[in-house]
């Protein structure tokens, strides 16, 4: 063991492990998740404190042994290395303080080791004063965070784009395949099941789009505000190296905020964000509920697509299969969405010169992009890829609707249509045979209206030459 002093008091660390005192007393008080740090996070401080240390030994501020040092052992954590001693939960007061002394700690410690000396010399290398030097909780937080969120921002936008060409190809294949279209769950119009799939991807495409127009904000960062946003501490040339080192480590654009006080007390980009992820997750659950209704059945439902069978459905019913890949895709949307409560609650919370609900910000945003990621994954693989169509029920269906009728109401009128839609409802006859039996149309006037491509998109009227009055 080893005797550690803050402030505070004294504690007993043990020498196999790198972080200190500070952490042992966020271990002690912040026992809330039993969740550990993100992995993408713990990489993202590693960067700040790398991009810190190349920028204070160039302003000539930071010894270059030392700093030297700390950009070795920021690098190993990059490289993935460490990451266990990160211990703090995930959601704790104090607006991230213990993550950057965990952080803090663990590289003063791991230079310590590096330079030949023991773990807790502090006089020699320390977690505050060399480690956190022109930095704050106040700035490397928010500044982590938003690193962090790109990285796996670009992951979910990839297999969401993968998703959307996925449904572009199903689309495809299901171009020809007519069937009921259906408003307030009640026969409409007919559709093609391809056009279905093709506003399918539109929607998901519109969604890529949004989450990656919000992720251009998160390239503006408070490094170099320090505690409020004066910058106390920070030199300007400082300020501007150290945005730069982050922009080459990290190879996005990386910007300082206009008004680093605004950087310093403000998350809204972070709500922002978090919308485009919730906005995301409402269509993407109506595609899941979507697909739930199309292939219920099999015998007694809709049974329009066929979903691969992914396990048996029940512990008593044999023989049922259930929708499970779109269902748990609907849980994790439910998940997000309710994430971005939490996020929005927190933003709101902030008072005066800082938010201190970042914590728990980070760690919903963070829940949110990894699962929707992981669904993405799931549905596209396991689902969207191995849908099929029961053509032949979709064109049953369609041969039974009375939903065709609007379709010949620019030829014998609205009225008269309603009137065959009334008969065909209560007698059960087909709507063509009802207008065979009346002479309001001929069969090869029947066969041009009542087509799939004149039935499934614009100027059917102006591209016949009926003359039949309205």
């Amino acid at each position: 063991m080893r005797n550690e002093r803050d402030f505070i008091g004294d504690m007993e660390v043990s020498e196999t492990v790198y972080y200190g005192i500070q952490t042992l007393r966020a271990l002690d008080n912040f026992s809330i998740t039993g969740q550990s740090l993100d992995s993408e996070f713990i990489i993202a401080l590693a960067i700040v404190k790398k991009a810190a240390a190349l920028a204070n030994m160039k302003t000539g501020r930071l010894d270059l042994q030392i700093g030297n040092g700390i950009v070795e052992a920021a690098t190993e954590i990059i490289n993935g290395t460490w990451h266990e001693q990160f211990v703090v939960d995930p959601i704790q007061g104090g607006a991230g303080t213990s993550i950057n002394m965990n952080t803090n700690e663990v590289i003063a410690n791991r230079v310590l080791e590096l330079l030949g000396h023991q773990k807790g010399e502090y006089s020699i290398v320390s977690p505050n004063n060399h480690v956190n030097m022109a930095q704050s909780t106040n700035d490397v937080m928010p500044t982590a965070i938003r690193i962090a969120t790109i990285s796996k921002a670009k992951k979910l936008v990839e297999v969401l784009r993968a998703a959307v060409e996925a449904f572009h190809k199903k689309a495809d294949e299901f171009s020809g395949v007519l069937k009921v279209g259906r408003t307030h769950l009640q026969d409409a119009v007919p559709i093609r099941l391809g056009q279905e799939f093709e506003a399918y991807a539109a929607v998901l495409g519109r969604s890529a789009g949004r989450i990656e127009k919000a992720m251009q904000d998160l390239l503006t960062i408070n490094m170099g505000a320090t505690a409020v946003g004066t910058g106390l501490n920070a030199e300007p040339e400082y300020i501007k190296k150290v945005v730069q080192e982050i922009a080459c480590l990290t190879g996005e654009k990386f910007i300082t905020c206009a008004n680093l006080i605004d950087g310093t007390q403000n998350t809204d980009v972070l709500a922002e964000f978090s919308g485009s992820l919730k906005v995301c997750c409402l269509a993407l659950s109506k595609i899941c509920n979507d697909l739930r209704l199309m292939a219920s059945g099999p015998k007694c439902g809709l049974n329009e697509i066929y979903l691969e069978p992914r396990q048996p459905g029940s512990s008593i019913m044999p023989g049922k299969v259930n929708p499970v890949i779109p269902e748990v895709v609907n849980q994790v949307c439910f998940q997000v969405i309710g994430n971005d409560v939490t996020i929005a609650l927190a933003v709101e919370a902030g008072q005066l010169e800082l938010n201190v609900m970042e914590p728990v910000i980070a760690f919903n945003l963070f829940n949110s992009l990894s699962m929707l990621t992981k669904a993405l994954t799931v549905f596209r693989a396991k689902c969207i890829t191995s849908i099929t169509a029961n053509a032949e029920r979709c064109n049953a269906l369609v041969d039974g609707s009375v939903g065709i009728v609007t379709a010949l109401a620019p030829y014998i009128g609205y009225e008269q249509s309603a009137k065959v839609a009334k008969e065909a409802i209560e007698t059960g006859k087909l709507v063509q045979q009802i207008v065979l039996d009346k002479g309001l149309l001929k069969a090869e006037e029947l066969m041009i209206i009542l087509s799939p491509e004149n039935m499934t998109q614009p100027g059917i009227v102006g591209s016949t030459k009926l003359q039949h009055a309205v």
